[in-house]
């Protein structure tokens, strides 16, 4: 299988989205389900100020991560997604959505205790890669929270799911614990917490 050499781009993002109702299967497979299911437990009880979830889609996953967040910005490089993810978390006042192609589109000034990369890292090259970090060092809270969730099989992603992760943790200066580090047979979940 060829991979792409560059990080994926609207385009792609707007092609699978307008292309069927529901690409990967976000919204009907078993395997998302218990995936969702398995990050949001990993969170367990604890309740973030200001959440960020980089790639939402349509918002499947970003109606359980309300419930952990009293603010939540969700953005996605698919306007067909937010559309989508818009309609899905209607009833929830705290989720604020962005088209936003990060890294090179991210918020301002604001500091995170909770940042979701779930299924992102690995469509982004190594220069994108170390700019999500750069951004990501100066904007993930003390004592905050980064969710990395990603497939671990064969893709045609610039990065695969374990490749992607071990980069972005190299490309970050921020001392990061290790929270957890868990692997299922199809996707890996790692959580790390910004050391105060």
């Amino acid at each position: 299988m060829t991979r792409h050499e560059a990080s994926l781009d609207a385009d792609y993002f707007e092609g699978m989205f307008r292309g069927t109702d529901d690409p990967w299967d976000l919204e009907s497979s078993d395997y998302e389900r218990e995936k969702y299911a398995h990050t949001l437990l990993a969170l367990g009880s604890r309740h973030y100020e200001l959440g960020f979830e980089v790639g939402c889609a349509k918002g499947v996953l970003t109606r359980g991560l309300a419930e952990h967040c009293r603010a939540l910005l969700a953005i996605d490089i698919s306007e067909t997604a937010l559309k989508a993810a818009r309609e899905r978390c209607e009833t929830f006042d705290q989720i604020s959505f962005a088209r936003m192609a990060f890294p090179d589109e991210a918020p301002l000034g604001s500091a995170f205790d909770l940042i979701i990369l779930s299924e992102v890292v690995y469509y982004w090259d190594d220069g994108d890669i170390g700019r999500a970090a750069e951004w990501i060092d100066t904007h993930l809270a003390e004592g905050g929270d980064l969710l990395l969730v990603h497939w671990t099989g064969e893709t045609d992603y610039p990065q695969g799911g374990d490749e992607a992760v071990a980069k972005m943790r190299d490309a970050l200066d921020a001392p990061l614990l290790v929270v957890a580090a868990e692997r299922r047979d199809r996707y890996r979940l790692d959580l790390w917490r910004h050391a105060s």
